[in-house]
């Protein structure tokens, strides 16, 4: 094992091996997961981190996002949000902020709410995740303020404010004149004749009637336009122009009150600027951090163990580039034992695959990805990631194919050092196969000098002998069917490839004279060399097989001894504890006797002070009671010597395998022989078999009760549930109370709704000013279970209730 030098400088890592690797890709695919365009450009800029600690950083906050969402669902809220901190700064010099803005710092607010309570339940007080919900400041009183003035970007609710909701009744008050009094005159008999249609329309923001141009004069008003033809003029008549004039002058007072009421809003949004600051950038980073558990979960992906030693064990990789059904999922090991792997085999038959399965993995697990493997993998963390893969041939540069190979060669070779690692595909190809095997080792001893992790692949049986004469190399190869022509895919570690290029050349149905020539061009040498590299592989995977078995048996003996060990002490501790309870009880005894003796001499005493005439016959009876109460106390005493047994109903058709219980020694037991004559049971506690009476023995048997009471639990559960069900009212009632207090009712009336299957549902708040109106259908536009909602229609209350649709 290797021991790797870290610095304390971060380094930045060689970014053509991430094109090369596809690390590129990944970053794409999990860009998809956010609608924020920041959130995007932060995922497409990640690099890997060359420090451990800091890789060790990022894969906790995806693990503990995975957790909250496998915990929790996904986040209640999109944490897109838009950044409005600009527009915040504007205000405080001097500005104001667009309704758009206003409600961008709205929702920065709410979603840094929601997630806060989000993160508080779904993670522990130490997390990471916590970490990041403790610095979020919370402004619901400019949140609900600034929900309850706007309703969208376009529109400002009447009740911002009283000014704007009295000048806008007026508004309704003079339209509803004007449209009366021009509906009268469409319908007059008189004026019907000089009407092009009977209809009231406006023009200039002024409502008008179409006039037929001969009649011109009949009808006195403002023109204020003419159809194409100028067979029509649009006329505001005179009666109506005061009224058209005042609703103007009002409009101009309406859009100052707006103006007025931003200002007040933006005002409110500056003196929480920081808060706004603060939660945009906690959002932001939660965005990136969920957008690593989502692809984390899509790849059914799992966290690696790091390490900066260069160790790399993949267990069951699959490339996340791969389609699920087609991938083949390998063990890759590297870096323990061996610090350089030469992978063998046919053309197409996985080797690049795996290349780069090794380095997208490293990229991943040092960039905080989790990885698509088997738990316990375990991953390093490169200072560089160097990977020589594909034909690079350069034709503007009039390069070969080798010529592109060895530019690379040259530029890794340069800039590697001991945290390395290194990938090359095809080592030494595309030149003279002598010359070109010649190099390809030579590269490989000076990275093993420099003690670079590498891989390489390649053709040449030159290097499958050097992996098997150099400590630290290892072969592997890429499995080929040959009796299928086609590769299975699955790497085999310690074992060289063949090329098996007359046999597929003999399945594909070569002449088998071709085929014959061919192995006499053969020399014997090339035979001799594969013969003997086979039969060394052979011999050393059948000697680790023989040491990994021996291991393992050394393994088995030492648990075996370890627990009989622990048995030996257990039954020392039993054994003493007996002893002890015997010695206590035998003390009691001892006691006991002692002042019943001391009882008798002193009657006796008393007896022979008196001189009763019967003091011979009381001395004799009391000779006749201490007599008893010794042989009393011999019995107790030997009981007390021996340890306590407890009987209890003998169990009936005890049968070899039974699960038992020793009752004296509250010892599990599984019963070997069944009861013989004398009721003796042979059983077997742990390592120790002993012979036990039937009486001392009870069955061990609770499956039935452990069903039953998970049975019964099932069925409590779910008539809680059904009951749950059963009283949730499709509508609730509002009225009278506070916006905060009608919001957080309507939110767990949806909830319950929601968990019973109820819709579409109705929240009654009244007509009243609209205040309430307002407060709970921006609630609605932000809930998570809420599919639309509208106004109520004739008969269901219509302003007065929201009638919603759940998803």
């Amino acid at each position: 094992m290797k021991k790797r030098n870290g610095g304390n400088i971060e380094k930045n890592m060689d970014k053509r091996a991430f094109k090369t690797l596809e690390f590129d890709k990944i970053l794409k695919r999990m860009s998809l997961y956010t609608d924020s365009d920041e959130t995007k450009k932060r995922i497409l800029d990640l690099e890997p981190y060359t420090e451990l600690s800091a890789a060790q950083t990022a894969q906790r906050e995806t693990a503990e996002a995975v957790s909250a969402m496998l915990k929790m669902g996904s986040p209640p809220v999109n944490l897109a949000v838009k950044d409005v901190r600009g527009a915040v700064k504007r205000v405080e010099m001097g500005g104001a902020m667009s309704a758009a803005e206003l409600i961008g710092a709205s929702r920065i607010l709410y979603v840094a709410r929601r997630m806060q309570s989000y993160i508080g339940d779904a993670s522990a007080n130490e997390s990471i995740l916590s970490g990041i919900a403790e610095n979020i400041v919370t402004a619901k009183a400019v949140e609900d303020k600034i929900n309850a003035a706007i309703i969208s970007e376009d529109e400002i609710a009447d009740d911002a404010s009283p000014d704007l909701s009295a000048i806008r009744r007026k508004i309704r008050n003079l339209n509803g004149k004007i449209k009366d009094s021009l509906n009268d005159m469409i319908r007059s008999a008189h004026y019907k004749k000089y009407l092009q249609d009977p209809i009231v329309t406006m023009r200039a923001d002024r409502y008008v009637i179409p006039v037929r141009a001969e009649y011109r004069s009949e009808i006195k008003g403002i023109v204020h336009d003419s159809s194409a033809s100028g067979a029509t003029l649009f006329i505001e008549p005179m009666s109506v122009v005061s009224a058209n004039n005042e609703i103007r002058d009002l409009t101009g007072r309406e859009q100052a009150e707006i103006e007025r009421i931003l200002m007040e809003l933006s005002a409110a949004a500056a003196e929480n600027s920081g808060a706004i600051a603060v939660d945009y950038e906690v959002c932001a980073r939660l965005d990136f951090i969920f957008c690593k558990a989502r692809l984390a979960l899509d790849m059914n992906a799992t966290e690696p163990i790091l390490n900066d030693e260069g160790i790399i064990y993949l267990k069951k990789a699959r490339h996340p580039l791969i389609a699920n059904d087609v991938v083949v999922a390998n063990d890759v090991m590297l870096g323990e034992g061996y610090d350089t792997l030469v992978i063998t085999g046919p053309n197409t038959g996985g080797k690049t695959v795996t290349l780069k399965t090794i380095g997208l993995f490293s990229l991943m697990a040092a960039a905080g990805l989790h990885l698509p493997v088997q738990d316990e993998s375990r991953a390093a963390v490169f200072s560089q990631v160097f990977a020589d893969i594909g034909d690079e041939q350069s034709i503007e540069q009039s390069l070969s194919t080798f010529s592109s190979h060895m530019v690379n060669i040259v530029r890794i070779l340069e800039r590697i050092d001991e945290r390395s690692l290194a990938l090359f595909d095809e080592l030494g190809a595309g030149t003279d196969p002598t010359e070109g095997a010649a190099l390809a080792v030579a590269v490989l001893e000076h990275l093993r000098r420099y003690r670079v992790t590498t891989a390489a692949t390649t053709h040449y049986s030159e290097l499958k002998l050097f992996a098997l004469s150099t400590a630290g190399v290892e072969n592997a190869s890429c499995e080929f069917d040959v009796h299928s022509l086609k590769p299975t895919y699955k790497l085999l570690i310690s074992v060289p490839g063949k090329s098996n290029a007359f046999a597929i050349s003999r399945r594909l149905g070569l002449d088998e004279r071709v085929i014959d020539r061919a192995n006499e061009l053969l020399s014997d040498e090339n035979v001799k060399f594969e013969d003997v590299i086979t039969d060394l592989e052979q011999s050393r995977v059948k000697a680790r097989s023989e040491r990994e078995y021996a291991e393992r048996m050394r393994r088995e003996l030492a648990d075996l001894k370890s627990e009989l060990d622990k048995e030996r002490s257990n039954l020392k501790e039993r054994k003493s504890t007996i002893l002890d309870e015997a010695h206590r009880e035998a003390k009691i005894i001892v006691m006991d006797a002692k002042d019943e003796a001391n009882k008798i001499i002193r009657e006796l005493e008393h007896m022979r002070q008196k001189g009763a005439q019967s003091f011979d016959g009381a001395v004799k009876k009391a000779k006749n009671k201490l007599k008893e109460r010794e042989d009393t106390i011999d019995e107790a005493m030997a009981k007390a010597s021996k340890p306590r047994k407890i009987y209890t109903e003998p169990p009936k058709d005890l049968k070899k395998g039974t699960s038992v219980k020793i009752v004296s020694m509250k010892q599990d037991a599984t019963v070997l022989n069944p009861p013989n004559k004398d009721g003796m049971v042979r059983v077997r506690a742990g390592i120790i078999t002993m012979d036990v009476h039937i009486t001392n023995l009870k069955r061990i048997d609770d499956s039935r009760e452990k069903s039953k009471q998970m049975a019964d639990k099932y069925v409590r559960n779910t008539r809680a549930f059904e009951s749950r069900s059963k009283n949730v009212s499709p509508e609730v009632d509002l009225r009278g109370q506070m916006p905060e207090e009608a919001v957080m009712n309507a939110e767990k009336f949806l909830d319950d709704c929601y968990l019973a299957g109820i819709s579409p549902v109705t929240i009654i708040h009244g007509k009243g000013t609209g205040v309430l109106r307002s407060a709970v259908q921006s609630m609605l536009r932000k809930h998570r279970y809420v599919q639309s909602f509208r106004n109520g229609k004739y008969g269901e209350g219509e302003m007065g209730v929201t009638v919603v649709e759940l998803k």
